[in-house]
């Protein structure tokens, strides 16, 4: 299998690490974090569609770029690495694959190009209260109204909800709470009656958002896809943000690798660096090797995100998802543990690595979850 980057992908890659180096420190971040409401730089956000970094993954016949897994890859270990706090993987990964996915070619030129100009945010609405990881337990409902659909449910924990323009809400339009089938995705407007949004931050810095829908009235040109569908559409947009998740964490684990191991440097303690001491190199070894080895795995998702076979797909993400928590544990804590008291106040980076890399092992299925999911696959082959 070829991990190599393109040529342009490489160029790609340059960018983005000047970015973060100078444009996106950590002290900037702070500024952004502090000083804006919505928990995000707009001015960030149109530089990132200046640089064409919106586009990357969304199709060309749009104004993208087309690229594939590695291309996400590439954009979300810098997001990682920098601590980015814009909406890149709610807007652009996760509901711009959708769109691109589900979507008819009305909404796809619609809304589309209005991510790729950094014009629109989206939300995706999916997860509910009280239903953890699996994707087909929704209550929401979507009943039909003559030539519309009323909707209404509660949905939790909406990555960026407060700051988007348009919400992708799964509702269940038939079935019972806990069928796979009769799913089905519809576009709703922030503004329209009935949408009351709780907008809040999470521990990481990141913003998130209660919604609720309270007979809210779509018509039948705001579904996206086939009514009663959406299951597979939305297994694959979660898989992509799984992937995009793993890329992440290991950006944010090697800035923490390297953080750590400039502070073993510089503090001395009985008039030596800290860093000379045996014991503490093996420690940082340990934090390469784990680093390493999620990198692997996140490559590997990259690879299989966009795999046709259902199956390889899931078994490649639950693994992958499984190694990169289980490392980003280990290597958050060994960082936080070596830098001492330090390591857990906000003035330092790693404080902040570390609360994104519990975050990341949380969505969309922590570590433990994966790893019976993963069993579960292999007792099915048998």
């Amino acid at each position: 299998m070829d991990f190599q980057f393109t040529e342009e992908q490489t160029q790609l890659k340059d960018l983005l690490d000047r970015f973060v180096a100078k444009e996106y420190s950590f002290d900037a971040r702070r500024k952004i974090l502090e000083g804006e409401p919505q928990g995000f730089s707009r001015a960030v956000w149109r530089k990132f569609a200046e640089l064409g970094l919106l586009g990357i993954t969304l199709p060309e016949e749009h104004g993208g770029f087309g690229g594939g897994g590695l291309d996400a890859l590439i954009v979300m270990e810098a997001i990682g690495r920098g601590l980015v706090l814009e909406p890149y993987l709610s807007t652009v990964l996760l509901c711009g694959g959708l769109l691109r996915d589900a979507g008819n070619d009305a909404q796809k030129g619609e809304f589309l190009p209005a991510i790729i100009a950094g014009e629109r945010l989206l939300a995706f609405a999916h997860y509910e209260p009280r239903f953890r990881y699996d994707l087909h337990h929704i209550a929401t409902t979507a009943k039909r109204q003559a030539a519309d659909y009323v909707l209404s449910g509660r949905k939790t924990v909406v990555l960026h909800g407060g700051s988007a323009d348009v919400f992708i809400v799964s509702a269940r339009t038939s079935g019972e709470v806990l069928d796979r089938e009769g799913l089905s995705l519809f576009l709703v407007s922030a503004s329209a009656p009935g949408v009351q949004v709780r907008d809040y931050r999470t521990q990481d810095g990141q913003r998130a958002a209660d919604v609720v829908f309270e007979n809210v009235t779509v018509g039948e040109a705001a579904r996206l896809g086939a009514e009663g569908q959406a299951l597979a559409a939305i297994e694959r947009a979660v898989d992509v943000a799984i992937a995009a998740l793993c890329a992440e964490a290991v950006g944010a684990m090697g800035a923490l690798n390297a953080d750590t191991a400039e502070y073993l440097k510089t503090r001395k303690q009985f008039g030596v660096p800290i860093g000379k001491f045996q014991v503490l190199q093996h420690r940082m070894v340990d934090m390469f090797i784990h680093t390493e080895q999620a990198r692997s795995m996140a490559y590997l998702a990259a690879v299989k995100v966009h795999s046709e076979d259902t199956s390889e797909r899931r078994r490649a993400l639950s693994a992958a998802k499984t190694l990169v928590g289980q490392a980003a544990r280990f290597v958050g804590q060994q960082a936080v543990q070596l830098h001492g008291g330090m390591g857990v106040t906000d003035e330092l980076a790693v404080s902040h690595h570390f609360k994104r890399l519990t975050m990341i092992n949380l969505a969309f299925g922590d570590a433990e979850h994966h790893l019976a999911r993963f069993s579960d696959q292999l007792l099915a082959k048998e």
